[in-house]
């Protein structure tokens, strides 16, 4: 079997080189058919033929002219075909074939003509014998020669004459006859086998040429698939997925280039969408992914075009871009937000918003600059949806403190640089103490007085939850210890726990284990769980109830707001809320407030629970949760947080049997 023989397509190739190599051997031997045709027409005049030497003349030149226009004929097989088309290819290879066919038939009537030359020399009997001899040799010769790509044009050219001319030799007799005519039989073979071996080496060059050939295009298409190959991965590495947007990592790299150009101050934006959680939760994270995805169109369709954009994750993007060039930093913020709360076909547009964070400076990293976008996002996130906060000196100073109060925490744990005062809870209409919140307290020597929730943050990101809970822990024991040494057995001390902290740490074996050291009731100690975050109840249940078990209350801070709800009560097996101080302070002069209140206190009396309302900070106030009957109160009014001793001293000196 050739070795082309089983690959079509290299099949193919070499037919078409075959074919294109016809035409050119053709076209270069036609004038020479002609000429040689003219002189024997001229020949065969002279010797008194010469009607019979025009006609066949005439008929010569029609067939040339025939095999000529078959060369110019366009063949569509002769344009490679498209990749990955099999039915094209092969109509291009039946093309082909018909052409090398015609060109075959084309060339045997060329032969037939040529064989009627024993006509103008009765049989090559004549005078002229020679002559045609001559002639009938070397165009049939040359037929050969320049018939090397397809063996069946020459063969089917030379096969007539020379036949006939060995024909009309032993026809004609003689011993010289007979001996010439095998000669042209011998010398019709050799230029049979000639043209047959000719077109295998034509045919094994062309195979060669053809597997070089595809050999190149295959490396070329494979580096150009590897080459697309790796600018996918690139672009993958670099962008998100789902939204088109750059990645955390693509951004990254870009905007470093970006802030290290020199130039005006660029300015970079942290957006992150307001209510998103809700739309996940109510529609699906399908709809949340075609939400994002719009949020992303939205977004390119309201930036400067060469501002960079990505999302960094979940519903957080990021924005980098030359405020000289574009519209302030306020008013491409605002016009954000505005697309941002478009109504959208999927769901209530109320659900969603955003909010934004900037930061509008020179020289500083990406880092750096996101730590201080982030810090705005935060505030602007805390003053509520739809707003943006520009990174100023105030923030640059919380921040500050952020970091100092992250670095310095150990430290201050270690040396008794916390503190923990306790502020009291009041009883009957606040006439008496009826427990003790525990209240960590830092005088950091920076910053001055830290705020209790940013302690416990810094704790978080340093890892010293659990060190801060058994310090506080330590302090709250050492409390309930003087009061039982003081003989008041009815006063409850409380601690305040995040839903961070219940999820991070062990904390029901960490206080249970320290109460059944200390020999203490559990009963003298309370649970407050507050409410800054979204409550995983499935996170902390366990614990909360193990708690609840031995004997502990737990109760829920900040009720009325954020994500307290009634699952809550009933799954954490609550003995107490605290009213919100957001929902306490100017309730004299609000009656929406007033209306929360006294569905809060109504709520507690159906369900069997202790109800604390916290932040009396007006007398005002006071005078109204005593007509509304809150049983307990808390705030400022009646008596501010202080260090431990003076809140036990107070809360020994106020029992009715105090001496």
């Amino acid at each position: 079997m050739p070795p082309d023989r089983g690959d079509p397509d290299l099949r193919a190739s070499i037919r078409r080189d075959q074919l294109e190599a016809v035409r050119r051997s053709v076209q270069h031997a036609m004038p020479v058919n002609a000429i040689l045709g003219a002189t024997g027409a001229l020949v065969a005049a002279q010797a008194g033929y010469g009607g019979a030497g025009l006609a066949w003349f005439a008929v010569s030149s029609s067939v040339n002219l025939v095999r000529f226009g078959l060369c110019r004929a366009p063949c569509p097989g002769l344009a490679s075909p498209e990749a990955g088309q099999p039915e094209q290819a092969r109509a291009a290879a039946r093309s082909v074939d018909r052409h090398l066919r015609l060109a075959t038939l084309a060339a045997f009537l060329s032969g037939l003509v040529w064989s009627l030359v024993a006509l103008l020399c009765d049989g090559y009997t004549a005078p002229q014998t020679l002559f045609y001899l001559v002639v009938t040799c070397g165009i049939t010769a040359g037929a050969v020669t320049h018939g090397m790509a397809y063996a069946a044009i020459p063969a089917s050219f030379i096969t007539p004459p020379l036949l006939t001319v060995a024909g009309c030799l032993f026809w004609a007799g003689g011993f010289d006859r007979a001996c010439l005519a095998v000669t042209v039989l011998l010398y019709l073979a050799a230029l049979l086998r000639s043209a047959v071996e000719t077109e295998q080496g034509f045919r094994r060059t062309s195979r060669l040429k053809n597997e070089a050939t595809a050999l190149a295009r295959a490396r070329q298409e494979a580096h150009e698939a590897a080459s697309a190959l790796a600018d996918e991965m690139r672009r993958r590495a670099t962008h998100d997925g789902l939204t088109g947007l750059m990645n955390r990592a693509g951004f990254a790299q870009a905007a470093e280039a970006r802030i290290l150009r020199p130039g005006p101050a660029p300015c970079l934006m942290l957006l992150d969408l307001d209510g998103f959680k809700s739309v996940n939760d109510v529609y699906g994270h399908s709809t949340g992914d075609r939400v994002l995805i719009e949020v992303a169109r939205r977004l390119r369709r309201t930036l400067p075009p060469e501002a960079l954009a990505a999302r960094f994750g979940g519903d957080e993007f990021a924005v980098l871009y030359d405020p000289s060039a574009g519209p302030s930093p306020a008013d491409l913020a605002s016009a954000l937000i505005r697309v941002v709360i478009e109504p959208f076909e999927s769901f209530d547009t109320g659900r969603l918003g955003m909010s934004i964070g900037l930061c509008h400076a020179h020289g500083p990293s990406l880092t750096q600059m996101l730590t201080c976008a982030d810090e705005a996002l935060y505030a602007a996130k805390a003053a509520g949806r739809n707003r943006f906060r520009i990174f100023d000196e105030n923030l640059r100073g919380r921040l500050e403190m952020r970091r100092d109060s992250e670095r310095d925490l150990s430290h201050a744990l270690a040396e008794n640089g916390l503190a923990v005062w306790f502020q009291p809870i009041f009883g009957e209409g606040g006439g008496r103490a009826a427990g003790l919140e525990a209240l960590v307290r830092w005088n950091h020597p920076v910053h001055g007085w830290v705020p209790p929730g940013e302690i416990v943050a810094a704790a978080a990101r340093a890892g010293l939850t659990e060190s801060l809970l058994r310090f506080i822990l330590e302090q709250v024991c050492g409390a309930m210890q003087a009061l039982r040494a003081g003989g008041v057995t009815d006063i409850r001390v409380a601690m305040n726990v995040s839903p961070r902290e219940m999820a991070q740490i062990p904390v029901d074996e960490i206080v249970l284990d320290r109460l059944r050291a200390l020999g203490l009731p559990p009963s003298l100690l309370e649970i407050e769980i507050t409410e800054e975050t979204a409550l995983d109840i499935e996170a902390v249940q366990d614990k909360l109830l193990a708690l609840s078990r031995a004997g502990i209350r737990v109760a829920l801070d900040d009720f009325g707001i954020g994500y307290s709800s009634l699952a809550s009560l009933r799954q954490l097996r609550a003995g107490r809320v605290k009213i919100d101080r957001s929902l306490v302070t100017g309730l004299s002069t609000s009656d929406d407030k007033y209306g929360l209140v006294q569905a809060v206190l109504g709520l507690g009396r159906a369900l069997g629970l202790e109800v604390v309302a916290e932040g009396v900070e007006t007398a005002e106030d006071l005078a109204t949760l005593r007509a509304l009957g809150c049983p307990f109160l808390q705030g400022y009014h009646l008596g501010r947080p202080v260090p431990a001793d003076q809140a036990l001293w107070h809360a020994l000196a106020c029992r009715p049997d105090a001496a």
